[in-house]
């Protein structure tokens, strides 16, 4: 007859692995993947990725023209939303590095030209992104805590950082 203490304590930690499995890819589920696209057509203009022959020169044009600041590296319009009188896009942009591999940035398309607003982000590519009113926001999980979800809002002209358990 085997010792009853061993044997439970086996069942209770292989137990533990496995909700820690599920509950990690649970986790993981609830981050949608991204849209990716290389190119968005607005009233005002054409934002476009221009690519490269080195994945990580390719770079953001608008008219055929490059942008400026220069946004170049990995580069997808994910996310667009149409205003009354404008066009505000959602482009990641992944340089290779190691340690923040992803940035982000809102480039707002009007009868003006372009602004491009400053790069934000936690370095992850799983993002949530949703308008709420005349707010643009992205969530992400925060690079240093696991359990913390990083919000960035955005009104048109500043972006706003707060955290969120």
């Amino acid at each position: 007859m085997r010792p009853l203490i061993p044997t439970l304590l086996s069942t209770a930690l292989a137990l533990c692995s496995l909700v820690a499995a599920s509950a990690a890819q649970c986790a993981e589920m609830i981050w949608p993947v991204p849209p990716s696209r290389l190119s968005l057509d607005t009233p005002y203009g054409a934002l476009s990725v221009k690519e490269s022959g080195y994945v990580y020169e390719s770079f953001l044009q608008f008219d055929d023209k490059p942008v400026q600041p220069r946004i170049e590296g990995i580069v997808n319009i994910t996310y667009a939303f149409a205003t009354p009188t404008s066009q505000v896009a959602l482009v990641s942009v992944n340089k290779g590095s190691y340690q923040c591999p992803f940035t982000y940035r809102w480039i707002t398309v009007d009868e003006k030209g372009y602004t491009v607003s400053p790069s934000f982000g936690s370095c992850s590519k799983q993002i949530k992104v949703f308008a709420t009113g005349r707010k643009l926001t992205m969530e992400t999980p925060n690079a240093q805590k696991p359990d913390e979800v990083d919000v960035y809002v955005y009104d048109g002209k500043t972006i706003q950082h707060h955290t969120k358990r």
